[in-house]
């Protein structure tokens, strides 16, 4: 039986596996063809226009600036051009004092990349200069001095600009569906939450605080994504007219991070009063259907900022707004039935993450305090 079970375990993983790299492969079709015209066009026009021989670098230089990564485009052309630049010059030097072969080119490398670090934090810098400084020093010059590599890369990187200027993705896609997985987790953490109230399980409780723990790599790469995308859309004539979603979204994407913040801190609190039994039947039904209803708001919420139509994006935001302000105002120890001081530090640890909620739903944060009950 474990041969056969081995077998059909193979088979789905490979299924999986194909599975995905086929939907991966069909949606990076429009990309690649954007880099392939990209590169072999600036390597045309480095060879035949002016005139380089064997032009590598026009084309590595596009192919790295336009790439798959989320890091902005404009950052990545003048991390080549520089690095590039820079390299062939400290290569020069350390060529004219140190000489060729193999531990000078050790030495040159060795500094090249300190310098590099030195200057800015960029990979993409670091690993030009060393590799230009690298290569003056190992191989001969190029047909028309060392700086041809310079201006190879140079009319790589203008090739990727033109390429997003003029044919560029629609930059609000990546952010959408960022912000979408983001908000699901998010809910998802509200959720166990609440499980682990209804089921007495401080071990439930820690593990919805590992979630959240776990969201942070999210919303890091949400805002390379609407750095990369802001870019594009201040570059690209086509999608200016977006440039106030994007914002928008950025502005959302601060107030879900002091959620997921004030969450991570509610379910630790959570955790303790489970532990310590600091909640009555009464209170704890009343404090996890809070949390249940909040996770549906939220969903509601992904659903409006990740939508791309504007009548039914503003629907989905109104409405996550109402379901939260209605939430929002239960949230009073006395109101939820909470009789112990532990249990109320849990509702007020509550309060500030509906604030930020109701933030990101484009909500003012005067009225967003507003509208949770006074203390008093």
């Amino acid at each position: 039986m474990t041969a056969p079970q081995g077998l059909s375990t193979s088979k789905k993983f490979l299924r999986a596996r194909l599975r995905t790299g086929f939907v991966r492969s069909r949606n990076s079709l429009v990309p690649a063809v954007q880099m392939t015209v990209c590169a072999v066009g600036a390597y045309a026009f480095a060879e035949y226009i002016l005139g380089h021989k064997g032009p590598l670098f026009a084309a590595t230089s596009s192919l790295i600036a336009l790439g798959f990564s989320r890091d902005p485009r404009l950052r990545r052309v003048v991390e080549v051009g520089l690095g590039c630049t820079l390299g062939i010059v400290i290569g020069d030097l350390l060529l004219h004092w140190l000489g060729s072969g193999i531990w000078q080119a050790a030495v040159v490398l060795l500094f090249s990349i300190l310098l590099a670090r030195f200057l800015d934090s960029g990979t993409i810098f670091t690993t030009q200069l060393g590799l230009q400084s690298l290569l003056v020093v190992l191989l001969p010059a190029p047909e028309g001095g060392p700086f041809t590599r310079s201006i190879d890369a140079v009319v790589g990187g203008v090739f990727a600009l033109l390429v997003t200027m003029l044919v560029p993705k629609d930059p609000r896609r990546e952010p959408r569906q960022d912000v979408r997985k983001l908000l699901h987790e998010l809910s998802e953490v509200l959720r166990e939450c609440a499980d682990a109230l209804i089921n007495s399980d401080s071990t439930q409780a820690w593990h919805a605080l590992i979630r959240g723990r776990n969201c942070q790599p999210l919303v890091d790469r949400m805002r390379q994504s609407l750095k990369a995308s802001g870019e594009v859309a201040t570059l690209a004539p086509a999608y200016r007219r977006h440039r106030d979603e994007l914002t928008m979204l950025e502005e959302s994407l601060d107030s879900i991070d002091l959620a997921l913040r004030n969450g991570r801190v509610f379910a630790r609190r959570l955790t303790s009063a489970i532990n310590h039994a600091a909640l009555t039947d009464e209170a704890t039904d009343s404090i996890s259907e809070v949390l249940l209803d909040t996770s549906a708001a939220v969903e509601e919420l992904s659903l409006g900022l990740a939508e791309v139509h504007d009548g039914a994006r503003r629907a989905h935001l109104r409405g996550a707004r109402q379901d939260l302000a209605d939430i929002a105002t239960r949230l009073h120890p006395k109101m939820l039935h909470v009789q112990k001081l532990e249990g109320e530090t849990v509702v007020m640890l509550f309060r500030p993450l509906m604030v930020d909620l109701l933030e990101a739903a484009g909500m003012d944060p005067r009225e967003a305090r507003d509208v949770l009950p006074p203390l008093q």
